[in-house]
């Protein structure tokens, strides 16, 4: 497994609609336990394959003690509306309270290549829709007022205007603590 690098806010993989998978090869699931070991580092609870740089319909999810992979996921059934504050990988330190559907259930294939159907609530919930949003290449400030995305891309263009590119290192857990 490997460390990817994160592609931040302004890549284009991020505004890319993903393609998908269609059969499971040696290549997804390399792909797979390196979104896991990724995410892990990053300390997310999610990740998406673009944004890591790689548009395929591919996500992984550890939120409230489930851990999986989706690959080709779709929302079959959404019920309720709660909203959240959200955050993500691939725009660090901005957060904004999002609504979305407070109920979903999603079907997906694993890396065996199972289809598999799972419904979550809560922070699972959202999680995977905000990963589903990131495979079609929507963010999280899409969901947002005009106001306030106008107000969190002005702060991000402040604290990112001396960035060299639209990609960032992941630190394994044991470089970060030396």
């Amino acid at each position: 497994m490997s460390l990817l690098p994160l592609h931040l806010l302004g890549s284009p993989a991020l505004r890319q609609h993903s393609a998908e998978v269609k059969s499971i090869d040696d290549e997804i699931r390399r792909l797979v336990g390196d979104l896991f070991e990724t995410m892990d580092a990053a300390k997310g609870v999610g990740l998406a394959a673009n944004q890591v740089g790689i548009t395929r319909r591919v996500a992984v999810v550890d939120a409230e003690g489930d851990r999986f992979a989706m690959i080709d996921p779709v929302i079959v059934e959404t019920e309720g509306r709660a909203t959240a504050e959200e955050g993500c990988l691939s725009i660090p330190d901005i957060y904004g309270d999002v609504t979305r559907p407070e109920r979903v259930v999603m079907e997906a294939l694993d890396v065996d290549g199972v289809r598999y159907r799972k419904e979550a609530t809560g922070l699972k919930a959202r999680a995977i829709q905000h990963e589903l949003d990131h495979l079609d290449g929507i963010l999280f400030l899409d969901h947002l007022s005009l106001l306030k995305r106008q107000m969190l891309l002005s702060r991000w263009r402040r604290e990112h205007k001396d960035d060299a590119g639209y990609t960032k290192e992941v630190q394994a857990a044991s470089a970060r603590s030396e």
